[in-house]
């Protein structure tokens, strides 16, 4: 199976060099062009793959094509491809850009997938959520399971469902990057090092979010069992709730996921 890849940025070569590592494509099958041609070409170099000399290239060359480029130039761009036809899979990363309006412009016989990953992926531990058009196949999202997977977790979602992965996954590790500053700011209140408080906040959000995947235990019940009477957590939950943590961080879903759907209907 030929790749072909449009928009070789942060996530669009993090997205290809876990599909090479994954097994899913071999390099040699790739093919890669960027507005920007250092990009391209810097992705080019670091996993083997071909250098095509314009978008009309790339699908003229793979049979699948990951669309990485900005939300607001994507139809346009598809506007000026040359003829595609049913070998053609198009998978768009593009936030708030519908499947209805990729297939539009895409044409009659053409598949596309919608997908929104998030910025983890660049290091493995991405969370992503996709959407199969209406002429999208099994295979065709096996294949997406297997690109997404190959740098984190993945789900399937009704299209209906991704302003809310935009607004969870999507915007969600902003809050949590909020989340470990402020927990490092406390650290550097009662005395530690700033470095020092950091490293204990990033590893501590970190093996806390293992531990709620690999045990599959409700958060809540992980949280009881740190929570002893009269001790130390529970005078810090306290604080916790009088200061709304758990509504401002419900509330910034909402509100992300509404500006995701904004931006849809722009």
């Amino acid at each position: 199976m030929k790749l072909g890849v449009i928009g070789c940025g942060k996530m669009g070569s993090a997205l290809v060099k876990g599909a090479v590592a994954a097994g899913a494509v071999s390099p040699d099958e790739i093919w890669l062009h960027d507005a920007y041609a250092p990009s391209a070409e810097a992705l080019s170099e670091e996993i083997g793959a071909q250098l095509a000399g314009s978008n009309g290239a790339v699908v003229q060359n793979a049979e699948t094509v990951l669309l990485c480029t900005k939300p607001h130039d994507l139809l346009d761009m598809i506007r000026l491809l040359p003829v595609l036809d049913a070998r053609h899979l198009f998978i768009s990363i593009a936030a708030g850009v519908t499947l209805a309006d990729l297939e539009e412009a895409l044409g009659d016989e053409v598949r596309a997938i919608r997908v929104m990953p998030n910025t983890p992926a660049l290091v493995g531990r991405g969370a992503a959520a996709f959407a199969r058009g209406t002429r999208a196949s099994d295979s065709d999202a096996a294949f997406v399971e297997t690109l997404l997977g190959a740098v984190g977790s993945v789900v399937e979602v009704p299209e209906r469902l991704m302003d809310a992965v935009t607004g969870l996954s999507g915007s969600g590790p902003a809050f949590v990057y909020t989340v470990i500053e402020a927990l490092a700011d406390g650290g550097v209140l009662v005395g530690l090092p700033r470095d020092k408080a950091l490293q204990l906040a990033a590893q501590t959000v970190s093996g806390a979010a293992e531990m709620v995947l690999r045990t599959g235990t409700h958060p809540a019940a992980l949280r009881d069992q740190v929570t002893s009477p009269g001790g130390t957590t529970i005078a810090g939950l306290a604080e916790i709730e009088a200061g709304a943590l758990r509504a401002a961080l419900i509330e910034a879903v909402r509100a992300a996921a509404e500006r995701a759907a904004e931006l849809g209907e722009a």
